[in-house]
């Protein structure tokens, strides 16, 4: 085995607590959206849905997420058949069709906000302003790293 610089452990350490977060997060998610009757997974789509400056296809909305197109893809095709989002006709691909919001989606997603604030502004209170900012920077070039590697 190689030996690893602390960096290189760091790293690691890094790495192994955010797969343990995104599954805590999964876990409070799920239970935070209960009562408005989405899953952690289809509220993380509408999220970025909602986020985004206009409707994308599936396969933009994997690469801002970082999922599989066929994972977002079903889980989008649920929320169609739950009457959550509209397909729009794309001008530039007839067959990708471009996803948004429908009214009821957003009337839904507004409910989920209403419940993600205060639960994220009492986390945030636990955490503290310079722990979240200097865990955002890490992630955020951690995740940049790992972009420049795709290609």
């Amino acid at each position: 085995m190689t030996d690893s610089t602390d960096s290189g452990r760091a790293l690691g350490g890094l790495i192994f607590e955010t797969l343990r977060l995104a599954g805590r997060l999964t876990l409070a998610g799920d239970a935070l959206m209960a009562g408005v009757g989405l899953t952690a997974a289809r509220w993380q789509i509408m999220g970025v849905i909602a986020y985004l400056p206009s409707p994308r296809t599936v396969s933009a909305l994997s690469r801002v997420i970082g999922q599989s197109r066929q994972a977002v893809q079903r889980i989008v095709n649920d929320l169609h058949t739950a009457g959550l989002v509209d397909l729009l006709p794309n001008p530039a691909h007839r067959r990708a069709p471009l996803v948004a919001l429908s009214d009821r989606g957003q009337t839904l997603y507004a409910e989920a906000e209403a419940r993600r604030v205060p639960w994220t502004e009492a986390l945030a209170a636990d955490i503290g302003d310079h722990d979240l900012k200097a865990a955002q920077t890490a992630l955020s070039a951690l995740r940049r790293a790992l972009e420049r590697r795709e290609g």
